[in-house]
């Protein structure tokens, strides 16, 4: 199993239009190696679900229903792909990247050094640090 963050504008695709969707398609990625990323997607992957620009917060966690398959906003020809995902759980508050990057223990995290990517991976131990914060009273 591998963990991942996935980064959404809330004014473009939010964690409570994706909650109305009961399933939702990640595709629009437009960067190569993000583009890597969802193909190195497996069912049964859990990824964050992190609304940018605006928020700038972690605010729930799906599962990764389908593998990588073409991208339907794409143009033919182009090689940008999609994955299915499904909510699993709202986390029980928003984890802020401020409060992300107060804590030593997220040295390393891709989403404090590599800003733009939208799709990117995580490891065991920053998956699990992120969902304990979560379950921690506001900061």
């Amino acid at each position: 199993m591998a963990y991942w963050l996935l980064k959404s504008e809330p004014d473009t695709y939010s964690w409570d239009d994706l909650e109305l969707e009961k399933v939702g398609t990640w595709d629009g990625v437009r960067n190569h190696s993000a583009k890597l990323n969802l193909k190195s997607m497996r069912c049964g992957d859990f990824a964050f679900f992190y609304h940018s620009v605006s928020e700038k917060a972690v605010v729930g966690l799906v599962e990764i229903i389908e593998e990588a398959f073409p991208d339907p906003t794409a143009k033919e020809n182009e090689p940008w792909v999609a994955v299915r995902v499904k909510p699993v759980a709202r986390l029980n508050r928003p984890v802020s990247l401020q409060e992300l990057k107060a804590d030593p223990s997220m040295a390393g995290l891709m989403l404090l050094s590599h800003t733009r990517l939208s799709v990117m991976p995580l490891s065991k131990a920053h998956f699990d640090t992120i969902f304990a914060h979560a379950q921690r009273p506001d900061p």
